[in-house]
């Protein structure tokens, strides 16, 4: 007890000489949101380490703890612990990524060891896991509840896949496994960053006439951002997506679109300080030797057991039998392409800088629909609104917008959300715009989890949606794409998702749910984007407030399954090379480029695409934890096809009762096993047909 004790002390003493850092202070802010007004730089890294010391303290009691182990005791006080790591890790980790600067890495790096030592330190006490496992040994003899039973499964099972049952030799190679490929995912995604950052990518065009075809709006842009880095009069862009999509999508001068994607696509594979190579490499070393450690062959068996595909041969047979139908439209759009460029350049084969240019040209002729012609109607703030007007139509929810809060950046804005009868769901802040220190893509994440204290207190979530769409300019306002316009509903799916979690305990709150299945409640809410409907209430003509006419809906919604070749196939390429990686049972002799190359002629990829992530600025499984992961963005497309279809069967986008189904399983979080929960809503399992014909691929 001496110890625990000494512990406890050296955290008190530690939160004492740190009272003045916000991080650790409960925060006078409206609902308790993090107080951003007042963290510095110099609070993130005592904050850790108070949080990581007391977070310690309180699991050494647990270890220490004379008394036989029960559910409250062990399993239920273990889920309590690090309230206060839980804030500093929230609040770091979200400036980092949106509003990071080279300070902000340097403390990631220092904390991130940290991290994974204290994670080491919990997972491997042995103590501890022998209480852990004495609970689990008689669960069925407890009267748990079903959310209480999952609780105790998924403890032992995360205790058990990372480490626990291993011998002391192996638990220690394991903690030097985790703890430098914490420090490699952060060395791969700072490389991204800086490669996007670089002076070298930065294009700047002199003459306009180099840019005959762009849209005003994107030249406008460009000017801006050529003027802020000191170049006026020119136009400057770079591999950021708000700057390059319009050049590929639009711009006559085939040159620049060459290089613009070249910039985009060769990202971490210079050869210099950036080049993420190496630590790919490296990378993979380790996951096969941690997979190895635990008896499997590779690293995707040893990631996929705790999810619904539960093994790589089942994912690699749901992958190719996608990848033949979508491979055979993506043939077919080439050649329709091809022709198109035959009478613009006789001669010249298709090639990826093309694709965009002519599928654009293509889809004019063939539905009449020019992007340009719909962006006004989707002005930023009044697209927000149509995804927050879903979800009070499905889920009677209500958006308040709060002014004066304390936010990291003042682009970011605050929403307060409650339900039908007015109780506090959540808080929800929005990020939307890019900057030199945020890393590309859009996202969720959690500031702040849910779940119900020892008091019986139910703390409500403090989530973040955060995008790059376009800045506005001086003359227009943020005016988003298509693309743009799905993606802003997707992330508010995971939003939902997070802000309607009704759990009891923080480790089944929210998104804690197999991979293959957390993309389920954000692909649902795209399938509401282009409805007309839901069109009516928020495409608004941003100069005459317009609502968009029937004409252009029409158009929207008849080419809905144009150019889904390229999309699927271009996603699915990714997901299989990363599968491929994650396959490896050795990584010597390993050769990135080669291994790509091999890994797309196997798939039977066509020249005319590029693969969607190519391995050296792939963050997703080099850096995000979606490593052998991939997969499930079209794995969930098939559940949200399918689920979307529930309520298509209705004749009504809105059926109260399909919606009260769906919000249960929204509400469930982790508290259930995916597959169970589905088949709760659905009543059967899900259909890939729904999908195949939502793109057009079956009749």
């Amino acid at each position: 007890m001496k110890k625990i004790i000494i512990l406890g002390a050296l955290a008190m003493s530690l939160f004492a000489c740190n009272k003045s850092n916000p991080l650790l202070e409960q925060p006078n802010t409206p609902y308790g949101v993090p107080a951003f007004d007042k963290i510095e730089l110099k609070h993130y890294l005592p904050a850790f380490e108070t949080a990581i010391t007391e977070q310690k303290a309180e699991v050494e009691a647990i270890a220490n703890n004379e008394a036989e182990p029960t559910f409250e005791n062990t399993i239920v006080a273990l889920d309590r612990t690090g309230s206060l790591l839980d804030r500093a890790v929230g609040v770091f980790f979200n400036v980092l990524e949106a509003d990071g600067n080279n300070e902000m890495n340097e403390i990631a790096e220092k904390v991130s060891p940290m991290m994974s030592e204290l994670s080491d330190g919990i997972i491997l006490n042995d103590k501890l896991f022998q209480r852990v496992k004495a609970v689990y040994g008689q669960r069925e003899q407890l009267g748990l509840n079903p959310e209480q039973m999952r609780l105790v499964t998924q403890t032992y099972k995360n205790f058990a896949d990372n480490g626990a049952n291993l011998p002391e030799d192996k638990k220690e190679r394991l903690k030097e496994i985790n703890q430098e490929l914490a420090l490699l995912s952060l060395k791969f995604g700072n490389n991204v960053v800086a490669e996007t950052n670089s002076d070298d990518v930065k294009r700047f065009v002199t003459d306009e006439k180099l840019l005959a075809g762009l849209p005003e709006s994107a030249k406008a842009a460009a000017a801006e951002e050529a003027a802020a880095a000191g170049h006026p009069g020119e136009w400057l862009f770079t591999p950021k997506r708000t700057s390059f999509t319009p050049v590929l999508q639009y711009c006559e001068n085939r040159e620049l679109r060459k290089q613009l994607l070249l910039d985009y696509t060769t990202r971490g594979n210079h050869g210099n300080e950036n080049d993420n190579k190496a630590v790919i490499i490296r990378e993979m070393e380790l996951r096969i030797e941690k997979a190895k450690l635990f008896g499997y062959d590779n690293p995707a068996d040893y990631i996929l057991s705790d999810c619904m595909a539960m093994n790589h041969q089942t994912v690699d047979a749901f992958l190719a039998s996608v990848w033949a139908p979508s491979l055979a439209a993506a043939k077919r759009e080439a050649a329709e392409l091809q022709k198109l460029l035959d009478e613009d350049l006789p001669g010249e084969k298709l090639q990826p800088w093309d694709w965009w240019y002519y599928a654009e040209k293509l889809r004019k002729a063939k539905y009449a629909l020019d992007e340009e012609e719909i962006k006004p109607y989707f002005e930023l703030s009044n697209v927000r609104k149509g995804a927050f007007g879903v979800a009070t139509k499905l889920y009677g929810l209500q958006f308040e917008k709060l002014e004066n809060m304390p936010v990291y950046n003042p682009e970011v804005e605050v929403f307060k959300v409650t339900d039908a009868e007015g109780a506090l769901v959540g808080i929800l802040y929005t990020d939307y715009f890019p900057r030199a220190g945020k890393r590309p893509g859009a996202w969720m994440n959690e500031i702040l989890p849910q779940y119900v204290d020892a008091e019986g207190v139910d703390h409500r979530p403090v989530i973040i949606n955060v995008g790059n769409f376009n800045k506005p300019t001086a003359g227009n306002p943020s005016l988003l794409s298509m693309d743009d316009v799905e993606t802003l509903f997707h992330e508010f799916g995971h939003a939902l998702h997070g802000l309607m979690s009704k759990a009891h305990y923080k480790s089944l709150s929210g998104t804690r749910v197999p991979r293959d299945f957390v993309e389920l409640p954000s692909q649902f809410m795209e399938n509401y984007a282009y409805e007309p409907e839901v069109l009516k209430t928020y495409a608004f003509h941003y100069q005459t407030g317009e609502v968009i006419p029937d004409e252009l809906i029409e158009k929207i919604n008849k080419a809905g399954k144009f150019n889904q070749g390229f999309v699927t196939t271009e996603l699915l390429s990714a997901s299989i090379l990363d599968m491929d990686f994650h396959e490896l049972t050795s990584a010597e002799g390993l050769d990135v480029d080669a291994f790509e190359k091999k890994s797309l002629d196997k798939m039977g990829m066509i020249d005319e695409i590029i693969v969607r992530y190519r391995p050296t600025f792939y963050n997703h499984i080099f850096t995000t934890g979606y490593e052998a992961g991939y997969y499930s963005y079209t794995w969930a497309a098939v559940l949200d096809a399918d689920a979307f279809a529930a309520f298509k069967e209705t004749g009504d986008l809105f059926d109260a009762e399909t919606a009260k189904r769906f919000r249960h399983l929204l509400e469930q979080g982790g508290t259930r096993d995916a597959q169970e929960l589905y088949l709760e809503f659905r009543g059967k399992e899900a259909d890939p047909k729904n999908l195949l014909r939502r793109k057009g691929f079956i009749e």
